[in-house]
């Protein structure tokens, strides 16, 4: 309505001219509202303590105790002395309540099989809380203090957020709301603020202009620029700005940018209450399941946030898909070999698994699978848990300069250069670099005298760079540091150094627990592949661009994927034996993979499957309800293959209306509760055969045509089988070996199938250009093609057509490539194949410049033949296979000339 708006005093009364003693009245009522709504104060709900118990503290302290028996054979003086310590911390600052109402709903969901993650954030860092089992991390193995998460000079509360299985990650907040009262918990709304772009188009629709109009305004705006920075920065804006209808657009646009457009549910957030919700927060109704949310957002409500918040216990309760992962996978691994595995437990030094992260074979790992991140493991080769802890730390935008040191550092531990000798201990675990915020924390210790909590206020005071209190702490710093007898060029020295990396310095506790969670993916991964790459399979099955990956790493690993079969497919993707596959175990699709099979339609097939297997098409519809597995549902299994078993997929489409007419028929009779006066009770008919017409089957591009549009990808086999084949010889690189590090700016070629196509008009002369995705199957980059090389090149840019291209590795917001050339594959040079194996013998004498001369040109002449290089080392040489094929007869002097001089040679086989 028009009439949704707060009117003016001047429009009220014009409204109501005959009665303005009512509107004086409301001036009234409103000088006699007196309402001040307290802030700033923590406020906890109460928890329901176990019979004999009057103390929190003491519930507290006595299941702690519990655990940590539970936990260490036998407790050590140095634990038990953190525990005292934590406990004494905790309880002083009045946060006993707060631990038992979080480790109460943790357990809960342990008991009842929901995967909880090992920790989130600086909590890893409690002892306390790893004994109540909240989180999976022994913070004095991992030598995380306790300081960062809660000391005694913090005035903020602490803060607990917990990942869980994300498909039941519900259940846990129902189990909330039912101890603590529905009345009293809620999750927090969120506000979708008016967008520059998306404030011009609702303005246009408001002012009744033609789409057209204000889309062609709104697209003038790039991505993340405000209405004034766009106004600045784009001419063509400049331009209709001049003109009345786009200026009052521009205008009124202006005015709503950045308010509130639409609420929603925050993702993680929920509030407890002590009294019923309603006293503290407006609530509402979300639209779409009837969920009870706060009206105030998590800044009004959390004083972790803000200070003068209303103060409620507000918990993260986020849900992840990677621990959904992890328990299907635990499940499936009971099912096939009746082991149960604790995960939570495993040995933190299994071969298998650092020998699958070294090789860089971590699709499907947590935090590792991404081509830079795959380079990164394949470079560092770690072989013990802190380094993957160090991967997760280093791989950002900040400190990936410093990952060449760190895996220097690993190589050759002898060339580490400490700051000071007295801090080796505190820097020895990441090879004399400091990547942890808590390494801050241990340096002012070592070498200022700090206490932990008083190194945290340091930290977050570099970290907000607020200069006064920076210089205030710098004075403090090299006083405590002369006072333990160093000198003031050092300390300054020292000071620099906390003062450098403290900005992009990344919290340990969380990075152990993350990456715990990757250690657990890649332990499953290498000692129980099968199981692992079905529950992946499984989660990412809604996800078009992330399930051809790892069917092709399933493959990669020797694992057969079987299509779905209606007698064999499960909802889920599911194991079966098979002769042909990795330890005998297939994968086999499920049915939930195949565009159109619904929810109901699956319900109905199972149940159906129940009394026997199918035995014909006709068979299938005279057993399955045809109101939920319609024709559409039919068809679609048809096509995809799920009945090849029962003839060819041309003839079952042709004879598909007619069977389901008669079956259709024979279950009305059924259900129409009418018997025959001449009918029997005789013995159940067999299944009848399906009567199909002859028909020549469907072409193999078409039948792959079906795969595409059922699955999303070529399950069996690609149409461009062969074309793929040969492109693999001509590259110089696989996506996944592309490391930004190393080859930012670097020209590569590279080969595969284009995956997505989005052509745009350039701002400045409508010239056509495009974004697209390619995928060679050992992952997928962005690509660039600006106006020229896209005119000219403009029939290659379609989906699922192969190519080769050549470009520039770039690297902003992500790995991409801008295109400098582009063919088909029948399009490229034929390359010269120099028969039998190469490989090059280095000697240890060969030096760093000539590995890097030998890479360039290596790089600069793709071909079609791989390279050795054998490196001299003891008895046994090392052999490193290049990752790109090679144009060798182009290069072999060059190469001669290089080797000669150190006593290199080159072995033709």
């Amino acid at each position: 309505s028009p009439d949704f708006y707060l009117k003016s005093g001047l429009e009220m009364a014009e409204l109501f001219p005959d009665y303005p003693e009512a509107l004086k009245n409301t001036l009234k009522i409103a000088d006699s509202c007196q309402v001040e709504i307290p802030t700033g104060k923590w406020i906890l709900p109460d928890f329901p303590l176990p019979k004999n118990y009057t103390s929190t503290e003491k519930c507290l302290r006595d299941l702690a105790e519990a655990g940590m028996k539970r936990r260490f054979d036998p407790i050590t003086p140095e634990q038990k002395q953190r525990l005292d310590y934590e406990l004494k911390v905790i309880c002083d600052k009045g946060f006993a309540t707060y631990f038992l109402i979080v480790q109460d709903f943790v357990n809960w969901a342990k008991q009842h099989h929901i995967r909880v993650g090992p920790g989130r954030g600086s909590v890893a860092g409690s002892l306390t809380a790893y004994a109540l089992r909240i989180t999976s991390i022994d913070p004095l193995f991992h030598n995380i203090p306790f300081e960062r998460f809660l000391n005694p000079e913090r005035p903020s509360p602490p803060d607990i957020d917990l990942d869980f299985a994300d498909d039941r990650r519900d259940e846990v907040i129902e189990y909330v709301a039912k101890k603590y009262g529905k009345d009293k918990v809620a999750q927090i709304i969120t506000f979708g603020t008016m967008e520059a772009r998306g404030a011009i188009r609702d303005i246009g629709r408001v002012l009744g202009m033609p789409y057209s109009d204000p889309d062609k305004i709104a697209k003038l705006i790039p991505f993340g620029h405000s209405l004034e920075e766009a106004m600045v920065n784009v001419i063509d804006l400049q331009e209709y700005y001049r003109q009345d209808k786009f200026k009052e657009l521009i205008d009124l646009a202006k005015k709503i940018e950045g308010t509130a457009r639409h609420a929603s549910t925050h993702a993680a957030g929920v509030v407890i209450g002590d009294k019923p919700l309603i006293e503290y927060t407006p609530l509402q109704m979300e639209s779409k399941n009837e969920r009870i949310m706060t009206q105030y957002d998590m800044y009004s409500l959390d004083c972790n946030i803000d200070q003068n918040a209303i103060g409620l216990l507000k918990m993260d309760f986020l849900g992840l898909s990677n621990l959904t992962i992890l328990q299907n996978a635990v499940n499936l691994v009971k099912e096939q070999t009746g082991k149960t595995l604790d995960i939570s437990e495993l040995p933190l030094d299994d071969a298998k698994t650092y020998e699958l992260l070294s090789a860089g074979q971590t699709i499907g790992v947590f935090q590792l699978e991404s081509p830079g991140m795959r380079s990164v493991a394949r470079k560092l080769k770690p072989s013990r848990f802190s380094d993957i802890t160090a991967m997760v730390s280093l791989y950002r935008p900040g400190p990936m300069a410093l990952i060449d040191t760190f895996i220097a550092g690993k190589k050759n531990p002898a060339k580490i250069e400490y700051p000071h000798p007295d801090l080796k201990p505190v820097l020895e675990e990441t090879y004399g670099i400091a990547v942890y915020q808590e390494q801050a924390l241990q340096i002012a210790n070592v070498m200022a005298g700090y206490t932990l909590g008083e190194a945290d206020i340091l930290r977050r005071a570099i970290g907000k760079k607020k200069r006064s209190i920076m210089a205030k702490e710098k004075s403090k710093f090299i006083k405590g540091a002369q006072k333990k007898g160093y000198s003031s060029k050092i300390a300054e020295k020292i000071w620099g150094y906390i003062d450098k990396f403290a900005g992009y310095g990344f919290n340990k506790a969380h990075a152990t627990a993350y990456a715990m969670i990757a250690y657990q993916t890649a332990y499953l991964k290498a000692n129980f592949p099968v199981e692992f790459m079905t529950a992946l399979l499984t989660a990412e099955v809604n996800n078009k661009d992330k399930v051809p990956i790892a069917v092709d790493e399933a493959k990669s690993m020797g694992i057969v994927v079987l299509p779905p079969d209606i007698n064999a497919s499960k909802t889920a993707f599911c194991i079966e034996a098979d002769k042909q596959s990795l330890e005998d175990k297939a994968i086999r699709f499920g049915l939930s993979a195949i565009k159109n099979v619904g929810e109901a339609a699956i319900g109905t097939i199972l149940a159906a499957r129940k009394k026997g297997p199918f035995k014909s098409l006709t068979d299938f519809c005279e057993r399955a309800d045809q109101q939920k597995v319609n024709k559409k549902v039919l068809e679609s299994l048809i096509q995809v293959g799920a009945f090849d078993a029962f003839g060819k997929r041309s003839s079952l489409m042709l004879g598909l209306e007619n069977i389901r007419q008669k079956a259709g028929a024979n279950q009305r009779e059924a259900n129409s509760n009418q018997v025959s006066l001449f009918a029997g009770a005789s013995a159940p008919q067999a299944p009848v055969r399906d009567q199909l017409p002859e028909s020549e089957e469907f072409s193999k591009i078409d039948l792959l045509s079906f795969e595409k549009q059922l699955l999303g990808f070529y399950l069996t086999e690609h149409p461009h089988a062969e074309a793929l084949k040969k492109i693999k010889t001509l590259v110089s690189h696989h996506i996944a070996d592309i490391d930004p590090q190393v080859h930012l700016n670097q020209t590569v070629t590279l080969g595969g199938t284009i995956r997505t196509v989005k052509p745009i008009l350039t701002r400045k002369n409508n010239h056509e250009m495009a974004f697209a995705t390619l995928d060679d199957d050992s992952g997928q980059v962005e690509m660039v093609i600006f106006p020229t090389l896209y005119a000219q090149t403009k029939t290659l840019w379609v989906s699922d057509q192969v190519v080769l291209v050549t470009g520039r590795v770039d690297m902003k917001n992500r790995l991409t490539l801008i295109v400098e050339s582009a063919l088909k594959p029948d399009e490229a040079p034929k390359q010269k194949l120099t028969q039998g194996e190469i490989s090059l013998r280095l000697t240890k004498a060969t030096p760093k410049a000539v590995l890097i001369k030998l890479n360039q040109l290596f790089q600069a002449n793709p071909g079609g033949q791989r390279i050795f290089l054998e490196l001299e080392n003891g008895a046994k040489p090392k052999v490193i296979r290049l990752p790109f094929a090679v144009e060798f007869e182009a290069v072999k002097n060059q190469v001669e000339a290089l080797l000669k001089p150190h006593d290199g040679r080159i072995v033709i086989d």
